[in-house]
């Protein structure tokens, strides 16, 4: 059974911290310097897996510009024969970074140096330093155009069943922005939820109504101790965790790690783009909007309840689908498509804030299950929203490895 593993801290530096293994190579460092540099910045949320997916697909591009093992994703740079495809990673990574999070720019020039400095000057190094600035200057000519700073013009509408909050302008424009490889978020976009009379409805509202209250007599001491553990800032580092565990088990090349870490990321980046489509389309009540009018849903069997409140915090967007389950299905469908069905490889999911705080799982899929189970239990989803969303997070997965950064051979 999953559950808190206390360690002593060791003393590493910070970027040792993130849990990084203890083979890494060019794209498993860089992907926990983003890490430690956007939590520095105060970065996280859209604008963090954004970034990722843009470092990401920049150094897979710059990989793969000299390795051509698999297919880049912007057409970029001449071949150069001999070039370094870790160097061309590193300045590739370094470059998006600089672009993205300027104000880290003494962090991230003393990782590129740490990149480097054992690769011999010469051609090698030159050429694939070359290389990766301008596939990363590619990827950011290709990606200023996704749409993501565009005006806001969404209204909340009110109408039986939807919850109308005051919605932050940037949750609209991210839901008319341009997701990686495929054309538009509406593509993926989900069914709609239960009906409010419908049976399904009825049990989702009741099995959140009785697990996920602030004063709940059903939820056990360890359930809380499990939705304490994932707060938002846990739930996108823990799958570049696990990417990196899985990597170093199965001993990936440069390459392959490139194209694994491009793949997650513009997953992950899509759920940004996919959910808030979603979300706003559909403009559902969340759980305790739902539950304190349980008396206007026109279902025998929901029982109204004006004072009740969820153990966590009520987010200020609407409720379906949930964002934290298409990134947990996303995660894992990206994971299996490149280690195989549920691989037996063990994770640990360590708090970004108290790195002595773990939580540890025998596999992904495990670990998928907690993330969805958490938000029944902490009153801020319904049932139905979570499986919608891991089953869109699969679809997304197998879309995006389907018709990109495909093996060249």
């Amino acid at each position: 059974m999953s559950g808190f593993r206390r360690c002593h801290a060791l003393g590493f530096i910070l970027v040792m911290a993130l849990a990084q293994p203890a083979a890494a190579d060019v794209i498993t460092d860089w992907n926990v310097t983003a890490l430690v540099v956007m939590k520095a910045a105060n970065t996280g949320g859209n604008p963090a897996a954004r970034n990722l997916a843009m470092m990401h697909v920049a150094m897979s591009d710059a990989a793969n510009s000299v390795q051509h093992r698999y297919a880049v994703y912007v057409p970029a740079a001449m071949p150069a024969p001999g070039a370094s495809a870790e160097a061309a990673a590193a300045a590739a990574a370094k470059a998006i970074l600089l672009h993205q999070v300027p104000g880290r720019k003494a962090a991230i020039e003393q990782a590129f140096e740490a990149s480097i400095k054992d690769m011999p000057d010469g051609a090698a190094r030159n050429d694939g330093i070359a290389i990766g600035e301008k596939c990363a200057a590619a990827v950011i000519a290709e990606r200023a155009s996704d749409g993501t700073n565009g005006p806001d013009t969404y209204r909340p509408v009110t109408s039986p069943g939807v919850w109308v909050p005051t919605v932050p302008p940037l949750f609209a424009e991210y839901a008319r922005a341009k997701p990686w490889v495929m054309k538009s978020a509406a593509e993926m976009r989900p069914p709609p939820p239960p009906d409010l009379e419908s049976e399904r409805y009825a049990r989702d509202y009741n099995e959140t109504k009785e697990m996920g209250a602030a004063k709940s007599a059903r939820r056990t001491a360890e359930q809380t101790e499990a939705v304490r553990f994932w707060t938002q800032a846990n739930l996108g580092p823990i799958w570049q965790d696990a990417a990196r565990i899985l990597s170093e088990d199965r001993k990936l090349t440069v390459a392959e790690n490139a194209r694994l870490f491009a793949l997650l990321n513009m997953g992950i980046a899509n759920t940004f783009v996919i959910d808030w489509d979603a979300k706003f389309h559909y403009n559902f009540w969340r759980p305790m909007t739902a539950i304190r009018n349980g008396d206007q849903d026109g279902n025998d069997a929901t029982e109204r309840d004006a004072g009740w409140a969820p153990l966590n915090a009520n987010p200020m967007h609407p409720e379906y689908p949930s964002q934290a389950a298409i990134i947990a299905g996303v995660s894992v469908g990206i994971l299996e498509a490149v280690f195989g069905e549920n691989p037996s490889t063990p994770v640990v999911a360590t708090d970004v804030n108290d790195r002595k705080l773990q939580r540890r799982y025998a596999n992904i899929r495990e670990l998928a299950g907690e993330i969805g189970n958490v938000r029944v239990w902490g009153g801020i989803h319904f049932r139905t929203s979570l499986e919608v969303g891991h089953d869109l997070g699969r679809r997304i997965a197998l879309y995006l490895v389907e018709n990109s950064l495909k093996p060249m051979n």
